[in-house]
C-alpha cells in the first residue's frame, strides 16, 4: 500500500489480498490485485495525486461485477488471453486477435 494511505484502503487491500487467496491465486498475485484494485479505488474517489484516465473513467470494481474476469458472458479478455499466451511463449502474439489467441492457447 502507499504511504499514506487511509485505514480504510489497508483493510480493503487486506480483504481483496485473502479472497483472492481463498480462490487460488498465489500470494504475489493476490497482493497485485489487491493493489491494483484499491489504486483504481482511490483514483476514483480523487485519493491519489495520479491517476490514469481509465482508472478515473472506467466503472468502479464492485459495480463491474466481475464482467471482465474469465467466466463472463464471453470468456476471458483479449488482454487475458494475451498474457497466457506470452507466459506460455507463444510465439506470433502480438499480431492475433483474441479469436486467434483462444485457438492458440488450447492446443
Amino acid at each position: 500500500m502507499p504511504s499514506g494511505s487511509s485505514p480504510k484502503r489497508e483493510r480493503q487491500y487486506e480483504h481483496i489480498k485473502e479472497s483472492a487467496k481463498k480462490r487460488g491465486e498465489s500470494t504475489k498475485r493476490a497482493e497485485e490485485i489487491a493493489a491494483r484494485t484499491v489504486n483504481k479505488e482511490r483514483a476514483q474517489s480523487g485519493e491519489s495525486k495520479t491517476a490514469s484516465r481509465t482508472s478515473v473513467k472506467d466503472k468502479p470494481a464492485g459495480r463491474r461485477g466481475g464482467q471482465r474476469s474469465h467466466s463472463g458472458a464471453q470468456g476471458p479478455t483479449y488482454d487475458q488471453l494475451y498474457a497466457d499466451a506470452k507466459r506460455q511463449g507463444i510465439k506470433g502474439r502480438s499480431s492475433m486477435n483474441k479469436k486467434q489467441l483462444q485457438q492458440a492457447l488450447s492446443h
